[in-house]
């Protein structure tokens, strides 16, 4: 799937985010970030991530899916913490 696949203008700016991402590259951009794979054998994998600083816990469900619907990315970004949805969507876009 190409980069331009799916985006979204960013509110109140003209910048165009993509906010279509494959499973492999949300994974790929949150095991880059410290998650690691702690199970999945079916249709989804699980991550999880700890802050070394304060002992906070975080566990991401990533479905196993060419395109992630945009309410599945939503909530992903939601799990792993992310403040703005669009700027996960460009880190994720940045990183992979």
């Amino acid at each position: 799937m190409s980069k331009s696949a799916r985006t979204a203008r960013r509110r109140g700016s003209n910048s165009v985010v993509r906010t279509t991402f494959s499973s492999g590259e949300v994974i790929s951009a949150l095991t880059s970030h410290g998650f690691v794979p702690v199970g999945g054998k079916g249709s989804h994998t699980t991550l999880r991530y700890e802050n070394a600083d304060t002992g906070e816990v975080r566990t991401v469900t990533v479905p196993k899916a060419e395109s992630i619907p945009t309410g599945t990315l939503h909530d992903i970004a939601d799990q792993a913490g992310a403040e703005d949805f669009h700027s996960f969507c460009e880190w994720i876009d940045n990183t992979v």
